[in-house]
């Protein structure tokens, strides 16, 4: 009998540190895994013998002292990884439209500060006011501070602020507006509806230190598996869960596709809440409850294309693009076929050969899963391989040459380049991630009904959890944040996140 203390099934990034934060507490873990791959959106893979990130392509708050330091230090992960900080005067540079000017967001608030006030000098009040905007309501997060103490009164008063609101009422200035903006493809940035909170977990972590993985955020993955195999876990992959089966309001045991049954006292899922649902037929989770985890809206999907360069030919830089197309930062999910792009964000990724010049490029754009409808009952990962014909071949192709016109307009030159491409879709989304629809950031928040979106980390089936972007926000800090307190549910304590801040 496969018997364990906790399983939990899915091994993106909140599941994995969901293993490793149990894994040190005592317990013995088993995370089950559908893909060859383990780390959900931190999976990487080669063409060409160069590597590329699936879906993780920074991560913030790495510095010394700061949230995901401390989380990761915790974890041992610290000393086994390869990064590389981003540049301190240029985290993100924005480009906007025709105007010529590229602009520079920094790390370190003065530094993002001063950097801004040379393109702006008459909006130094404005911009010193949307830090201070930005800091405080980070500060009303308690687990974001690697706090306990706090109650949902302290966050109440910023859940109902919204992005474009807030950024509109600090200036007039609506070029600064959209440089202020203008990284919102990190979490589909939607007036009247993103909360401001969200555009500031994100863009603080950044603001703070912002670091590249070289050779691929994989890595973080790899290491948190071995951290749970060495205390005696197990991570298991090929195994994909049909069923999650109950007694009396309690999992007894998970099914995987093969029939295999897994036992163990606690369940962690890190699957969407919706797929969690759909896996277990308990009587005690009611239909409307179904109903509205399965109607939550989702984030639009994405569609990248992934370059290897020539050799000594597109020059490295330690900075990422964004460009959208003037008047059109809030609007960049709303585009037509004749006019998409609106934007796109373009990223250079390290690796351990990397110098003056770069190995590879990624161009990142949205787009919304019914342009892939067509398509919607094939399958295909690298456990199962199945093509998708043609008529998919010449849309991606179509699709890629329209993306690489836009870009040359601001990277002329581009073109000749490319020694090759390769695309991913809605649909590479969907099947590697297991999502519905290809869904970028998981459950999309709006600030005008907070708790509509709200996902407990608790079910009502006793020893079963929830974690992953959709418990809280998305990315790697994010999901590591909805990891501890999946953890902290679960511990029945909050005595772990003390560790975490005085590793």
């Amino acid at each position: 009998m496969n018997r364990y203390d906790i399983v939990i099934i899915g091994s993106g990034i909140g599941g994995l540190v969901c293993g490793g934060i149990l894994s040190k507490e005592g317990y013995r873990v088993c995370i089950l895994e559908k893909n060859k791959q383990t780390g959900g959106s931190l999976q990487t893979f080669a063409r060409e013998k160069v590597i590329f990130d699936s879906g993780v392509h920074y991560i913030g708050g790495l510095d010394k002292g700061q949230n995901l330091y401390q989380i990761f230090k915790y974890l041992g992960l610290m000393d086994k990884l390869k990064l590389q900080k981003m540049d301190e005067d240029a985290f993100d540079k924005i480009i906007i439209g025709n105007d010529q000017k590229v602009y520079r967001q920094a790390q370190g608030y003065e530094n993002f500060i001063k950097n801004l006030v040379v393109d702006f000098p008459d909006e130094e009040t404005a911009i010193r006011n949307y830090c201070c905007k930005i800091k405080e309501t980070c500060s009303k997060f308690p687990l974001y501070n690697l706090r306990t103490n706090g109650l949902y009164e302290e966050k109440a008063d910023v859940l109902t602020l919204d992005t474009h609101s807030v950024i509109t009422s600090l200036t007039g200035n609506t070029t600064l507006q959209a440089v202020l903006a203008g990284n919102n493809a990190l979490y589909v940035g939607i007036p009247d509806e993103t909360p401001f909170y969200v555009h500031a977990l994100i863009i603080n972590s950044y603001i703070e230190s912002a670091w590249k993985c070289i050779d691929g955020g994989s890595q973080i993955g790899k290491v948190l598996t071995k951290t749970i195999r060495d205390a005696g876990g197990e991570v298991i992959r090929h195994c994909e869960v049909k069923k999650i089966v109950t007694e009396d309001d309690v999992v007894v045991y998970a099914e995987s596709a093969d029939g295999s049954r897994y036992y163990a006292n606690q369940f962690i899922s890190n699957v969407h809440p919706a797929k969690t649902m759909e896996m277990t037929d308990a009587a005690v989770i009611k239909n409307i409850y179904r109903k509205r985890i399965r109607n939550l809206p989702h984030t639009i999907s994405s569609f990248l294309l992934h370059i290897v360069l020539k050799k000594n030919c597109f020059r490295y830089a330690r900075h990422n693009y964004y460009y959208h197309k003037e008047g059109q930062i809030w609007n960049l999910a709303d585009y037509t076929e004749d006019n998409w792009p609106l934007g796109y964000a373009l990223f250079l990724p390290p690796s351990s050969k990397t110098g003056e010049y770069a190995e590879a490029m990624t161009i990142f754009t949205y787009m919304r899963y019914e342009e892939v409808a067509p398509w919607h009952d094939t399958f295909n990962t690298v456990s199962a391989e199945n093509k998708r014909g043609t008529a998919y071949d010449t849309f991606k192709k179509y699709k890629a040459e329209i993306l690489l016109d836009c870009v040359e307009e601001k990277f002329p030159g581009l073109r000749n380049c490319i020694q090759s491409y390769t695309t991913s879709t809605p649909l590479s989304y969907r099947d590697y991630i297991g999502n519905y629809d290809g869904s970028l950031y998981g459950v999309a928040k709006d600030y005008k009904d907070p708790l509509k979106t709200f996902v407990s980390p608790r079910t009502k089936i006793r020893n079963l959890y929830l974690t992953g972007q959709n418990i809280n926000i998305h990315g790697v800090l994010g999901s590591s944040i909805s990891a501890l307190l999946t953890c902290v549910s679960l511990l029945g304590n909050e005595n772990v996140v003390e560790k975490i801040k005085n590793a």
